[in-house]
This record gives C-alpha cells, structure tokens and sequence, in this order.
C-alpha cells in the first residue's frame, strides 16, 4: 500500500514545488528590481541580482510623493472597512442560519445574486448616491459601501449552519440574552470563519483601485494602489521605484495574514471536514 502511494505523494511533492516556484519568481523579481538602476530593468538575460543595491528606490519616492499619506489611508481604509465586513457579516449570517421568519431564504438568495453583478456594472448608480450624500474624498465614503459583503454573508452563514442548536438553546434556558449569546458563544465558535473573512476582506479592500479612483480624486485622500498608478506616465515609468512601492505595499498584507494564518488554515480544515 505505502509503495503504491509513493509515485502518488512524489508527484504531489513535485507538483507542490513547482507551483511554489512560480508564485516566488515574480516576487524575487520585483524585490530583486526594486534594488536596481534604471538601465538594469530590460537586460537580457536577466539580472536577478542588482550590481549596485539602490537604497534612494525607497527613500525618493517618500520624497517626492504623498506615500506614507497613501499609505495611511490604504491601512485606515482597509482596517476599517474588514471590521464593519466582519461585523455586518456575522450579523446577517447569524440571523440567516439561526432564526425563523417569513422571506428568510429569498432575502438569503437575493444577497447571493448579487455577487453575480460585477462593480463595473453598479459604479455609476453607486457614485451618484455617494455624491448626494455629500461623501466625495471622505473616509465615510471610501468606508461605509465597502462595509458590506454578499461574500462574508455566504461564508458566515454556512459555518453557523453546522454549529449546535443545542448551545444556543441551553444559553436561552439560563437567561443569556440575544445580545449576549451572539457576542460570546456565537463569535468565539466561529472564530476561525471570522479570521478567514478578515484576510479576503483586508486583501479586497487593500487592492481595491476603481471605486477609490472615482471617490477620491484628491492627493490627500488617495489610497495607495492609485498612488502606484502615479510612478507609470505615457512616455517613462521608473520601474526600480514602482517596484520599491510595491514591495512596502505587500507588507501590511503579509502582516495580517502572518497574525490570522492560525485561524485561517483552521477554518480551511474546518471546511474540508464539513465537505
């Protein structure tokens, strides 16, 4: 048995090593770029190590532009953003897995058609209400349409479906209230969804460039990837500096799936065993 699943298992090993090769190329690439001068970007063959490491790719641009502003907006944004999803989320996935009333299931299948309407499809009607209430180049308005999430709904809802009614019921029986069963029976069982949908939801709205682009057209209150688009012109780019950008830009990313990765491959497990 152990000898016919060897072939199997090396294969997979070989598969795993080559994917994993792919994916790390273009960042070596990019840290690698963000080193370089100008001239080193477009040799051929490539030049995967820099002559000259060039610390000033990094520096300038905190010079020159608005980044560590961008910066803070992106990481204000996005934190703010991931905990109404979150929030909002859990609510409505509670409520659709755990309570009765009329028009539950419609209402449920209503939310999930939306995701089948791409953003280029609503960014019109959605800039027009933005606009009216006053909400041009504001947090409020970069904060409060990203603050709900037909996706998160899904997700919360299918993890609430496999947790015990019994759990609920008991905490009813001993005069817990509402209030206080969501907040600590419901959210701590369902801890490691909730950390899932924080990492979607930080990336989606970390990497979020076309609804900023319309709602915020001042320096003050651009977010970082439209502040990349910056460093690119109709006749030069400075690639080692968008690259050295870039790299600072993946940073808050890798930090909040390094603090939630525990949580994240537990719900993934979770998801494997309910399958």
């Amino acid at each position: 048995m152990t000898n016919s699943r060897s072939p199997l298992r090396i294969a997979l090993f070989v598969g795993i090593v080559i994917q994993t090769v792919l994916m790390m190329v273009p960042l070596f690439y990019m840290l690698s770029t963000s080193f370089k001068a100008q001239n080193e970007v477009f040799t051929l063959p490539i030049q995967w190590i820099p002559s000259q490491f060039l610390i000033e790719n990094y520096t300038q641009p905190l010079q020159e532009k608005p980044f560590l502003r961008w910066f803070f907006n992106s990481t204000f944004v996005a934190t703010a953003s991931t905990a109404l999803v979150v929030l909002t989320s859990s609510l409505a996935g509670y409520s659709f897995a755990k309570f009765r009333y009329p028009g539950r299931n419609l209402l449920f299948w209503i939310i999930i058609a939306t995701l089948m309407i791409p953003l280029e499809a609503m960014i019109v009607p959605l800039f027009v209400l933005v606009r009216d209430l006053g909400w041009l180049n504001t947090y409020t308005g970069l904060i409060i349409p990203a603050g709900g999430s037909a996706f998160g709904i899904f997700l919360m809802r299918q993890h609430m479906l496999s947790m015990p009614d019994e759990l609920i019921e008991a905490a009813r029986i001993d005069g817990a209230s509402e209030p206080y069963i969501f907040w600590r029976i419901v959210l701590p069982i369902n801890q490691p969804a909730l950390s899932a949908l924080a990492i979607f939801s930080f990336m989606w709205n970390w990497n979020s460039f076309l609804y900023p682009l319309l709602v915020a057209s001042t320096d003050e209150m651009r977010t970082l990837p439209i502040g990349l688009a910056s460093f690119e012109s109709a006749y030069s780019t400075n690639y080692p500096q968008l690259m050295a950008v870039s790299v600072l830009a993946c940073i808050p990313v890798l930090i909040v799936f390094f603090i939630l990765q525990n949580r994240f491959i537990e719900s993934m497990a979770l998801t494997g065993v309910k399958g």
